[in-house]
């Protein structure tokens, strides 16, 4: 099956309506959707098959006062049925080139511990510098 990339712009909602299973960690609301395509910095690569989304890719700008502009890949979601496919590594690959579109020079991406196909993909990455961080989180409530 073909897969095709691509970067969603505002407006481009409408797309990502039939969307496979555990593409996302959460049911897609329009309406958050389309806030966060009209952000400014805030980017959504898809992958489609048939019509229908089988991967996203989700990163944000993130500009520092005293270091490099960096893009933060927030999100990397592909279906089960479309992984170890490449997938992931094709959308990387172009939220990558809209990073460096918009004068980020890293990019960085998180993931758990025990996420191993995640680990895999990201450590075979050859742009990567030096070994995985290890950092504690935290989530607050606003």
């Amino acid at each position: 099956m073909n897969v095709i990339i691509r970067r969603l712009y505002p407006g481009d909602d409408a797309l990502v309506m039939r969307i496979a299973e555990d593409v996302f960690d959460e049911p897609v609301r329009p309406d958050r959707l389309a806030a966060y395509l009209a952000s400014p910095g805030h980017f959504m690569v898809v992958a489609f098959a048939d019509g229908i989304v089988v991967g996203q890719c989700a990163a944000v700008i993130h500009r520092h006062p005293d270091k490099v502009t960096e893009l933060y890949i927030d999100e990397v979601g592909v279906s089960p049925a479309f992984q170890r496919q490449g997938v992931a590594r094709k959308m990387l690959d172009a939220m990558f080139e809209i990073g460096r579109e918009h004068g980020c020079e890293e990019a960085w991406v998180g993931t758990e511990p025990d996420n191993v196909p995640a680990r895999a993909l990201y450590e075979t990455r050859g742009e990567a510098h030096g070994e995985a961080e290890s950092f504690v989180m935290y989530v607050y409530q606003l």
